[in-house]
């Protein structure tokens, strides 16, 4: 049975979750979130990492180029979903494959991932060097797959897959339009208004494009 959690005001959640352990992954003691993200070169293979990971687990991925509202929501809600929220991030080499435009992205690996890692929300982080993350998901084989309303649930990858193990697919509605791309170009145009009135189309992350 799934264990109820509630987000507080923070984010934060109660009703236990995350781990800390070997190779990465879990909150305690780790202000950083240092310690969440897998380290291939830290001698533990993936495999055994994932399989650590308390369960329900829940699974999203994304670019996270610049972090926005539209994520966040995304995030707390998948986390809520089961025990661990485990955040796959596409590698710089895997965002150039998106099509997202020059220059993307904007913030190499290393800085979404430390990013992402430091959201009480999310759990475990990792990269993968695919175009999308099929590979990934199904080693981790997660209870529950995850991705913005924009997605249609056959759309999503791995989602026959998950519900060939038993898994739930969600495409979570969005709550806020907000668009990576919009706002790298309103940063570039010198366009200072605030106003981020981006369509909310999620080209590779959990809620709008990343």
């Amino acid at each position: 049975m799934t264990k109820t959690k509630t987000l507080d005001s923070g984010g934060r959640r109660s009703g236990g979750g995350g781990r800390d352990g070997d190779g990465g992954a879990g909150r305690d003691g780790d202000d950083s979130g240092a310690g969440k993200i897998y380290d291939p070169n830290a001698g533990v293979a993936l495999a055994d990492w994932l399989a650590k990971l308390p369960r329900p687990l829940v699974f999203t991925n994304g670019c996270f180029d610049i972090l926005h509202r539209g994520h966040i929501d995304c995030l707390q809600r998948a986390a809520a979903l089961g025990e661990t929220l485990l955040v796959g991030v596409n590698s710089d080499r895997s965002v150039r494959l998106q099509n997202k435009g020059a220059g993307r992205p904007v913030m190499p690996l290393e800085d979404r991932m430390t990013v992402l890692a430091a959201l009480a929300a999310v759990d475990a982080v990792v990269a993968f060097e695919q175009e999308t993350p099929l590979q990934l998901i199904l080693a981790a084989r997660p209870e529950h797959l995850v991705k913005g309303g924009d997605w249609r649930p056959e759309q999503i990858a791995g989602a026959a897959e998950a519900r060939g193990w038993g898994g739930q697919v969600h495409a979570l509605p969005f709550r806020f339009a907000r668009s990576t791309s919009t706002l790298i170009a309103r940063i570039r145009d010198g366009d200072g208004d605030g106003d981020d009135d981006g369509d909310g189309g999620d080209d590779g992350d959990g809620d709008g494009d990343s």
